[in-house]
């Protein structure tokens, strides 16, 4: 089974570095075939990601999950395009504004939840006592802008 979990991401991380799994022909994965790997060099470390569909950084569609642990944090920033988030398990909380504040007004979604952040609509997120997985999907280049670049974790990796 290892055999196969290793050689499946390795040919998932193939396909995302060629410029994606193509949405020309059908995509399929079971809850235990989804390929986690570590999350993006743009978040904070603890998260895991897996793309199902497509690039993220490249143009066009494109489907990932990410796996947050317990009291994960997601400082202020920005996409350029909107984000549609589904909650598959656990709850993430999200919140607008320029300034991570968790007392702020805030929208809670639980296993189910759905929401979809503007363009360039400034927000922030955090986990409380349980690993959550949301279900990311929208139109690439998708990027994450920091507000404040002392929040960029690819800073500190410079």
């Amino acid at each position: 089974m290892k055999k196969l979990s290793a050689w499946m991401l390795g040919a998932v991380l193939s396909l995302v570095l060629c410029g994606g799994i193509s949405a020309q022909e059908e995509i399929f994965f079971t809850p235990d075939s989804i390929p986690w790997g570590p999350g993006p060099a743009s978040l904070p470390p603890g998260a895991q990601m897996a793309v199902l569909e497509g690039a993220p950084a490249k143009p066009g569609p494109f489907t990932i999950r990410l796996k947050f642990p317990p009291h994960y944090n997601v400082q202020p920033h920005w996409h350029p395009a909107p984000e549609h988030v589904t909650v598959l398990s656990g709850a993430l909380s999200l919140a607008m504004g320029d300034v991570f504040d968790t007392t702020k007004e805030k929208k809670v979604l639980s296993a189910g939840g759905f929401r979809v952040m503007p363009a360039t609509a400034h927000h922030f997120g955090w986990t409380t006592t349980e690993e959550t997985i949301i279900q990311l999907h929208g139109v690439g280049p998708w990027e994450i802008n920091y507000l404040n670049s002392s929040d960029d974790p690819r800073q500190s990796k410079k």
